[in-house]
C-alpha cells in the first residue's frame, strides 16, 4: 500500500485563557473569590477595589458619569465577548439582571473569634495555685486532649514516649490529670463517655436532686439506659416512674463532649449570594450586594496608557485588558448565579410559602433546560453558593433531589418525604413509637409508596433514632 496524504477538517473548541477564568470564577465560593480578588488586585496595578462601587453597572439604565469611563473601557473588547458568547453557556444573552438589597433581611455576620479549648484551660492553670512543674505537665496532657476534650492516649503509653531526663513518673501523671479533670468545662480530661458524665454529676453541688441515683446509673447501667430498658433500670433502683423521668433529664442535660463548643473546626461562615424575598405575592431572588467584589479599572494608570504608545507600556497594556476581562467575567458570573436561583425560586415556589413538606422534584437538567445553559454549568452555580431566606439559609444544591412516585403517577420529592417522617416522628406516641413499617403503612395510604429499607435510610440521614430507642415510659 502506497503513503498518501489525505486532508480531514473537524472542529474544535479551544477555551481561551478569559474563558478558562469565566469557568474557575464561577465554581469558586464567595469566601474563595473574594481571596482570589484581593490576589489579583496585589498583583495587577490596574484594578483597584470600590468601596463606593455603583450597582448600576448590572442594570438596564444608563451609567453613572463616574462609571461612565470604565464601561466604555468594557466594551472595547465586544467582539471578543461575543465569541466567548458562541463558545460557553455563561456569556448569554438575557433579561435585565437586578441587584437589591433587602433592608428587611439582616445579613448573618461573622461571630467573634473564640478561644481554643487549649487556650482556655491554659489560662485556668496559669491562675492556679499549682506548682510549675505540675502545670509543665498538665499542660503536656491539655496538649494531648481531643476536640471533644477527651484523653484518649493511655498514661502509661504517654509515659513511654516522654523523654526519661524529665524525671516524670506515672504517679505524676495520675495527679496532674486529677487536677486537669477539675478545670472547667466539666468533663474536659475524661478517657470515656462514662468518666465524662460522672465528672459532670460530681461536679454538681451535694444537694442537688437524684444526684445519688443518676451517679449509681452512670456507673453501673449506662448501657441499660441506652438501651431504653426502663423497666429493669426501676427494678434495679427500686424506683417510681416519676422518679426515673427526673434521673434521666439529669443524665441527658450532660454534655458528652465538652470540648465541642471551643471546637472551632465547627464554625462555618456563610456569606449568602442570593436573598430571597416576597414581591407582590411572588416570592423572587435578588444578589447581596455587599457579597460581590466591587471592582473598578485604575484611571490613573489607564490614562499613563492613553498619552504613551511605546515598548513601556506593552506589559500595562497587556494588564489593562486582563482587568477589564475579570471585570466581565465577574459581571456575568453574578448575572449567571441570579438568572439560575430566580428559576429555582420559580420552581420552588410552594418550598417557601410552606417549607420542606411542599418541596417539589427537581433536577439539574430542568433548570438547565429552561434556561438554555449546560448542565455542567448549573452544577458549578449551584455549588457553594447559598440562599438567604425566610426559612433559613440554603446551598442552591439543596433544591434538587431524586424523587419518588406516588400512586396517581406523580413524583414526590425526597426532601418532602423526609419531612413527612420527621412530622409522623414528631407526633408519635412516645410509648409506642412507630416503627419504619408503620411509617410506610402511613405513606402508602397517603398515596406515596416508599419500602421500608427507604424509610430507614431517610431516618438515619436525619439522625433520628429506631423506634425502640425512641421509646420513653
Amino acid at each position: 500500500m502506497k503513503p498518501s496524504l489525505q486532508l480531514k477538517l473537524s472542529q474544535q473548541l479551544n477555551l481561551t485563557p478569559q474563558l478558562q477564568q469565566s469557568i474557575r470564577l464561577l465554581q469558586l465560593s464567595t469566601l474563595e473569590l473574594n481571596q482570589e480578588i484581593e490576589r489579583l488586585v496585589q498583583e495587577n496595578p490596574l484594578l483597584e477595589l470600590n468601596e463606593n462601587w455603583n450597582i448600576k453597572s448590572f442594570e438596564s439604565e444608563e451609567p453613572e458619569n463616574d462609571q461612565q469611563s470604565d464601561n466604555n473601557a468594557l466594551n472595547e473588547n465586544d467582539t471578543t465577548q461575543t465569541d466567548l458568547d458562541h463558545d460557553m453557556d455563561l456569556f448569554e444573552s438575557g433579561g435585565t439582571s437586578h441587584i437589591t438589597q433587602n433592608e428587611d433581611y439582616e445579613i448573618p455576620q461573622i461571630a467573634a473569634e473564640q478561644p481554643t479549648l487549649r487556650n482556655y484551660l491554659t489560662q485556668q492553670l496559669s491562675l492556679s495555685q499549682v506548682s510549675e512543674r505540675g502545670k509543665k505537665i498538665i499542660s503536656l496532657l491539655i496538649d494531648s486532649l481531643n476536640d471533644d476534650g477527651y484523653l484518649t492516649q493511655d498514661l502509661d503509653e504517654l509515659l513511654t514516649i516522654l523523654p526519661a531526663e524529665l524525671g516524670i513518673e506515672i504517679e505524676d501523671l495520675n495527679q496532674a490529670l486529677a487536677q486537669l479533670q477539675h478545670l472547667d468545662p466539666p468533663g474536659v480530661g475524661a478517657r470515656n463517655l462514662q468518666e465524662c458524665l460522672l465528672l459532670q454529676l460530681q461536679s454538681l453541688p451535694e444537694n442537688t436532686v437524684h444526684k445519688r441515683q443518676a451517679v449509681r446509673i452512670v456507673t453501673q447501667y449506662l448501657d441499660i439506659l441506652a438501651s431504653h430498658d426502663y423497666a429493669l433500670i426501676k427494678k434495679l433502683l427500686k424506683c417510681d416512674d416519676q422518679t426515673l423521668r427526673a434521673v434521666q433529664k439529669l443524665i441527658l442535660n450532660l454534655n458528652p463532649r465538652p470540648g465541642s463548643d471551643f471546637n472551632s473546626a465547627n464554625a462555618r461562615y456563610i456569606i449568602p449570594d442570593i436573598i430571597v424575598s416576597k414581591v407582590n405575592g411572588a416570592w423572587v431572588a435578588n444578589l447581596n450586594v455587599s457579597a460581590f467584589p466591587r471592582l473598578n479599572i485604575n484611571h490613573f494608570y489607564a490614562n499613563i496608557l492613553k498619552q504613551r504608545n511605546d515598548e513601556a507600556s506593552k506589559s500595562l497594556s497587556n494588564q489593562l485588558n486582563e482587568a477589564k476581562w475579570l471585570i466581565k467575567n465577574l459581571q456575568q458570573r453574578s448575572r449567571t448565579i441570579l438568572k439560575v436561583s430566580n428559576a429555582i425560586v420559580e420552581k420552588q415556589q410552594q418550598f417557601f410559602e410552606h417549607g420542606e413538606i411542599a418541596m417539589r422534584p427537581l433536577i439539574l437538567r430542568e433548570i438547565a433546560e429552561s434556561l438554555g445553559l449546560h448542565e455542567s454549568t448549573v452544577s458549578r452555580v449551584t455549588t457553594q453558593k447559598f440562599m438567604y431566606t425566610p426559612r433559613g439559609i440554603f446551598e442552591l444544591k439543596y433544591f434538587f433531589g431524586s424523587h419518588v412516585t406516588t400512586e396517581t403517577g406523580g413524583a414526590c420529592s425526597a426532601t418532602a418525604i423526609r419531612a413527612l417522617i420527621k412530622q409522623l416522628i414528631q407526633k408519635e406516641n412516645s410509648k409506642k413509637p412507630l416503627s419504619d413499617n408503620k411509617i410506610a403503612g402511613i405513606l402508602e395510604q397517603q398515596g406515596i409508596v416508599v419500602a421500608r429499607r427507604t424509610i430507614a435510610k431517610y431516618r438515619e440521614s436525619m439522625q433520628i433514632p429506631p423506634a425502640n430507642l425512641r421509646k420513653t415510659f
